[in-house]
């Protein structure tokens, strides 16, 4: 690592710094999906995601070109594998594949148990755990978002959930590994070098996608493919990873429970879909718990 990246990476980030860049990471994420149904509209589902983390990856490509960062240590390749595999790779390919059966509301309650998973690996992979208050208000905003998603549901789960479900454990893996490595390096090299490693494979799975899944391109289309791989994949990781290293993994986690919240709402003035009552009652509760988590002691 260089002097100029050294300092960057040590520059001390406040803590209402840090919740402020986590906060703007969970803004970005929150329209990947309803983005991801507008890709849809355009490419098959293993088209776009190969072409998002193409797009992404060109990006992060000219950045680190551009400010001659040197390549990571060989002890950041495991961290960078973890998350290059979860969030680059895994989550966007399981979400996009789920979106194919599912509405975006649906899937928005269901990823909405992404802050806790986050949360215990984080706890354990750190060898430590944030208080009891907490882990309570943790544990109540996980109870509303399961509710949430069954009573949607009506009570069953499907392939799509199956999908979710998984995506839920690999993007824990890659947000928690992401926000340990970003305290040693600058978040958007984390971002970054993740990228440039999944491109070979992004790549090559693209040109097999698309020789199978037909394109037809369309202003909703283009412009979901160009949000996810810009906003989502490259900016959104980016300040959200800096936040986690500021703020820590667990306590930015609980940031993700107003997530689902923001989602249905982009998907009522994106997509058209209905946003019922109880969905309003769900957003109350979820931003209690997060008032509780956030003002607990991690």
């Amino acid at each position: 690592m260089t002097a100029e990246n050294s300092a960057i990476a040590a520059a001390p980030i406040s803590v209402r710094g840090g919740l402020l860049q986590a906060a703007a990471g969970v803004a970005a994420f929150s329209l990947t999906l309803p983005s991801t149904a507008w890709g849809l509209e355009s490419f098959g589902p293993w088209s776009l995601a190969a072409l998002r983390t193409v797009l992404a990856a060109l990006i992060a490509l000219a950045f680190l070109a551009g400010r001659r960062v040197p390549l990571p240590q060989r002890r950041h390749w495991a961290p960078l594998a973890v998350v290059a595999g979860g969030t680059v790779i895994g989550f966007p390919l399981l979400t996009t594949l789920a979106l194919g059966t599912s509405s975006t509301s649906h899937a928005a309650v269901v990823v909405g148990l992404l802050p806790l998973t986050t949360a215990v690996y984080g706890a354990v992979r750190g060898h430590r755990s944030p208080s009891r208050t907490f882990w309570y208000g943790a544990f109540a905003g996980a109870a509303v978002v399961i509710a949430f998603a069954v009573q949607q549901s009506g009570g069953g789960f499907s392939t799509a959930d199956l999908y979710l479900f998984c995506a839920l454990l690999v993007c824990a893996a890659g947000y928690a590994e992401g926000g340990r490595l970003a305290r040693e390096l600058p978040g958007w090299q984390v971002v970054g070098w993740a990228l440039a490693g999944s491109l070979p494979l992004a790549v090559a799975g693209g040109a097999v996608a698309l020789a199978y899944e037909p394109v037809r391109l369309t202003e909703h289309g283009v412009a979901g493919l160009v949000w996810v791989a810009a906003g989502s994949t490259f900016c959104g990781l980016y300040v959200w990873y800096r936040g986690m290293a500021a703020i820590g993994v667990a306590r930015a986690s609980q940031l993700q429970l107003a997530q689902p919240l923001l989602t249905l709402l982009w998907s009522v003035l994106l997509l058209g879909e209905r946003l019922g009552p109880v969905a309003v009652v769900a957003a109350v509760a979820v931003l209690v718990c997060i008032t509780v988590t956030q003002r607990a002691r991690a």
